[in-house]
């Protein structure tokens, strides 16, 4: 018994290693599935600004295309530069040695990378680039440290640098925290275009991650009534049943 329970806690040290690790500040993204005009600009910024270098191998343009409302020849014009076939998927060119070797670790696939990081957590990461002299592409990120990847939409977003105070930590300490930022060079869209461009590209990844998540909603509406409709008549036959059961 000593060692299964030993065995559970061990099993509890990642997660608890992961708690430990949250103390970065997350936005919340407030996506909508439902909204369809955001799905399809979330899809074109995907296109344009990440499907160059990661890839959606798991997603088919013309899946992609019949749920957000287009046809195949709409995504063939706007949605498609990479693949030949509609019903390809969302590859790219870019071979792995030679992306590990210009960004230092292999280019992910992101098919399902909200699955695995979360809304918010893509929400805050995107939002979250200022520029780092000491890093190779000459930016940080809030959320991500050390972050591998240039960024990628700063002619949308811009350029901007840290706004750092020395504050004291736990042990007393003093360390540098980003309080806030300063605009050093201005992007295409203002702080809320770029929040809600964010907030889009985000919500066309959430989709991408689980296609069928709505529908599985509407099944489970389903369900959930033909069980309440059944617990209906079979309380009633087993009253029937056993009304002469004392």
């Amino acid at each position: 018994m000593k060692k299964l329970i030993t065995a559970f806690l061990l099993s509890l040290v990642p997660v608890l290693a992961l708690a430990s690790g949250g103390d970065v500040h997350l936005d919340k993204a407030d996506i909508d599935l439902h909204d369809k005009d955001s799905l399809r600009h979330g899809a074109r910024l995907f296109v344009n600004y990440c499907l160059s270098c990661h890839s959606a191998a798991y997603m088919r343009y013309n899946r992609m295309g019949r749920d957000l409302g287009l046809t195949d020849a709409q995504v063939k014009e706007n949605l498609m530069f990479a693949g030949e076939k509609v019903g390809e998927t969302m590859t790219v060119a870019m071979p792995a040695k030679e992306s590990k070797a210009w960004f230092g670790t292999k280019v992910p696939d992101l098919t399902v990378v909200a699955r695995a990081r979360g809304a918010d957590w893509l929400y805050s990461y995107l939002r979250g680039f200022y520029l780092d002299s000491s890093r190779p592409w000459g930016v940080n990120n809030t959320v991500f440290k050390k972050v591998g990847m240039p960024h990628v939409l700063w002619e949308l977003e811009g350029l901007k640098k840290p706004i750092i105070e020395m504050r004291k930590n736990h042990e007393g300490k003093e360390e540098p925290h980003i309080v806030g930022f300063e605009q050093v060079l201005p992007g295409k869209l203002s702080k809320p275009e770029y929040d809600k461009a964010v907030r889009d590209l985000v919500n066309f990844l959430v989709y991408m991650g689980e296609p069928a998540k709505l529908t599985r909603y509407t099944i489970g509406v389903w369900v959930l009534l033909y069980l309440a409709l059944l617990f209906v008549v079979a309380y009633a036959l087993k009253k029937e049943y056993w009304k002469d059961v004392h």
